[in-house]
């Protein structure tokens, strides 16, 4: 039903202080997971008419949308920076940025 506004809520503001964050914390990389977890569980609500395109939007009442957001959107959310907190540590210990940077921009073709 409304799982996918929690994700949304952080994207919002991880999105709107992107600025604000280090370089070294690829906030970009969270972004990019969260707004594609809103995406593909908005249009999989919207598939399934638990969603629909005028107001209110919602098809359940809040006391069937809270319990979801507690129970599925939450945990959901977090796993999403869980995974954002794997991939900086993989990065950090393979140095895969340092690498990409050193390498500076390439054309023409993969593999070369």
């Amino acid at each position: 039903m409304a799982c996918f506004l929690v994700p949304m809520g952080l994207a919002l503001v991880t999105t709107a202080l992107r600025k604000r964050f280090p370089e070294n914390l690829q906030i970009s990389w969270l972004n990019a997971l969260l707004w594609g977890a809103v995406l593909m569980l908005a249009v999989e609500h919207l598939a399934h008419g638990e969603v629909v395109p005028y107001p209110p939007f919602l098809t359940k009442g809040i006391s069937e949308v809270l319990p979801e957001m507690l129970q599925v959107g939450f945990p959901m959310t977090l796993s999403m920076v869980g995974v954002w907190g794997g991939m900086l540590a993989v990065d950090r210990r393979f140095r895969i940025t340092d690498r990409i940077r050193a390498i500076g921009p390439r054309t023409g073709v993969i593999g070369r």
